[in-house]
């Protein structure tokens, strides 16, 4: 939930240097899965669709995209809520949503996909200058014992990184 100013109206979400102002980042990506690479893609929308965009009503549940017929990525299950004041001509929340790639993109996306066990999976949803943009990344999903591991060493990271700032202390 946006802070309100002293007037009363929600205060914007402030854009970094580079113009990107961040909508959602899909946080069960880098726990459930080990990505193999990362891109920024487009989307088409509808204008329903941005306006809820920037009001945050976006979720990451269950998304991932697929290429279709060999030419064509697609988004599917990403959940944008209604927008209220659209009225009947609003969107519908977890419709299909096609992806901009340029086709030498797409070819090295088919390319890696032949892998078994791999996947295209959203990892952020941002505004760019203005421009919606999706990070998608290639994936493959971790079993149970990874996880741990992945956590174990987080952790005893973290216990490294205390006690080295501990001992400069003193």
């Amino acid at each position: 939930m946006a802070k309100k100013s002293s007037s009363g109206k929600k205060a914007k979400k402030q854009a970094s240097a580079e113009g990107v102002q961040l909508i959602a980042r899909n946080k069960r990506v880098s726990h459930d899965y080990e990505i193999l690479d990362r891109m920024e893609v487009g989307l088409v929308l509808a204008g329903s669709e941005v306006k809820s965009l920037r009001e945050g009503n976006v979720q990451f549940a269950d998304a991932h995209a697929r290429i279709d017929h060999g030419a064509e990525v697609w988004l599917y299950n990403l959940h944008i809520g209604e927008y209220r004041q659209a009225g009947v001509f609003g969107h519908l929340p977890t419709t299909r949503r096609k992806l901009l790639l340029n086709r030498r993109e797409i070819k090295r996306l088919i390319g890696a996909m032949q892998t078994k066990g791999l996947s295209l999976v959203p990892a952020r949803l941002y505004f760019k200058r203005g421009w919606a943009k999706l990070e998608l990344c290639l994936v493959r999903g971790r079993k149970h014992q990874d996880k741990r591991k992945v956590l174990q060493d987080k952790a005893r990271d973290r216990d490294i990184a205390r006690e080295m700032a501990r001992r400069q202390r003193y």
